[in-house]
């Protein structure tokens, strides 16, 4: 047992010397103080019980207890929404705060977290979201593994890396793991300090034996090192993970593909080709897009297109994205045709169009007044099952042309196809016309009735 604590401190010591030499360290920076107005929602005493444990030993015909009837989930849902509407930061610290206190559920739902973090990120509100994290930590001896990588992680999408560095020091010992270390590396990458990531690299392992870094961890490193303009700590980074007997599969050699092809360098992009051979991986869809991507950046249309013929012929069968890098690719070059021909082949080839499709396409075949193709493309994108199609200007741009092509008739059917689609309702809308007012009329009085349903 002492030996194999020794030889993991060993070997953690050996990396982290090792990682000395790739990157440069950093100094984390100490966290926000929270602001006078939402100190009060962290100084609450921890309650006894929350609110669903004390729910669960009620006999099932007490008051309140659910029984026959909803109240609790009603409840539960009540408060989900009042939290996601609050637009005052200082009142959604302090219900957040409440009700995560008050029940296991509302701590389950990360969705919720990962709302409220972001638009108090957005407000430049960092002390609050400092303060939501505190309070959570009550929490921690007592939750899984996977709660605690989720609070480091939100330090990511908070643009607040350093915090989560010190948010794992502070972590119980028993969920100071690998997972948790990951969260941490995924947080500095997400957050943009990659300084901050190789210090954690080195730091975290070489002081928790019990930390190993895995190929997760070594591809957020890898992923961190290719946004660099050297990219030779990339490459040496794959040699460190072998070293210390970890494979590197094949998001690996994507991640590296995507940053050489990004910078230019088709040369070494072979490189790393030939080290998946060496390794006889099988590369997938996604590392042929990087080369798509790349030879399509370089202006090598023929060749972008020779890949998408052999990958449909020889597989892996291409994606949405490989279509779509050589239709931009296509459009750039001012080949509209051929990358109409190809919107064809992709949904023959059982792809669906997505948000980049349409986004490259249909400015460019209003440029060119082919009216009939845009309008079959956006009836082709409304009856889909995207849950989030594109721009709603996009969309507004085609009905507006076909309002000036004196095809309002058609204009007027695309919106009432769009109005079908939530995220389009207030968006989409006819020109000022006598037609629009009336449309638009109508959907308001909709929307008026579905609102006093919820209400």
């Amino acid at each position: 047992m002492a030996s194999h604590a020794a030889a993991a401190a060993a070997a953690a010591s050996t990396r982290a010397n090792t990682l000395s030499r790739i990157f440069a360290s950093s100094s984390p920076t100490p966290p926000p103080k929270p602001s006078l107005k939402i100190k009060r929602a962290l100084t609450q005493k921890p309650p006894a019980a929350d609110a669903d444990s004390i729910a669960a030993k009620k006999p099932a015909d007490a008051p309140g207890s659910g029984a026959g009837h909803h109240k609790l989930p009603k409840s539960n849902r009540a408060i989900f929404k009042g939290v996601l509407r609050q637009r005052d930061p200082d009142k959604l610290v302090s219900e957040f705060v409440e009700a995560s206190s008050a029940s296991s559920r509302f701590r389950d739902k990360h969705h919720m977290y990962k709302a409220a973090v972001s638009r108090l990120a957005a407000s430049g509100r960092q002390d609050g979201i400092q303060a939501i994290l505190d309070a959570q930590k009550r929490f921690l001896e007592a939750s899984t593994e996977a709660f605690a990588a989720r609070l480091i992680r939100l330090y990511g999408r908070a643009s607040m890396p350093s915090n989560a560095v010190a948010a794992f020091h502070e972590l119980p010992a028993k969920h100071k793991s690998t997972g948790t270390f990951n969260a941490v590396l995924a947080a500095c990458d997400e957050g943009g300090d990659f300084d901050a990531l190789a210090a954690a690299f080195q730091e975290i392992p070489a002081s928790h034996p019990s930390v190993a870094p895995n190929a997760y961890s070594y591809n957020v490193l890898i992923r961190a090192q290719c946004k660099k303009p050297d990219l030779a700590a990339a490459l040496e980074a794959v040699s460190l993970m072998e070293k210390h007997g970890v494979s590197p599969d094949v998001i690996c050699f994507n991640t590296l593909l995507n940053g050489f092809y990004k910078c230019g360098r088709m040369d070494d992009a072979e490189t790393v080709w030939d080290m998946m051979k060496e390794r006889n991986l099988e590369a997938d869809a996604k590392c042929y897009n990087a080369k798509l991507r790349g030879l399509v950046a370089a202006g090598r249309i023929e060749d972008a297109a020779a890949v998408v013929e052999r990958l449909e012929k020889d597989g892996p069968k291409p994606d949405t994205v490989s279509y779509n890098e050589l239709i931009r690719g296509y459009c750039k070059a001012g080949r509209l045709q051929d990358a109409k021909k190809l919107y064809d082949d992709l949904i023959k080839n059982e792809c669906a169009p997505n948000k980049g499709t349409y986004g490259t396409l249909l400015p460019l075949l209003l440029q060119a007044q082919e009216l009939d193709c845009a309008l079959r493309y956006c009836h082709d994108l409304l009856s889909s099952k995207m849950t989030n199609g594109v721009e709603c200007g996009l969309l507004q741009d085609v009905v507006n042309a076909l309002i000036e092509a004196s095809r309002v008739e058609e204009a007027t059917k695309l919106v009432e196809l769009g109005q079908k689609k939530y995220y389009l309702r207030k968006g989409l809308r006819m020109p000022n016309t006598a037609e629009g007012n009336e449309l638009i009329a109508e959907t308001d009085k909709e929307e008026s009735i579905s609102e006093e349903k919820v209400l």
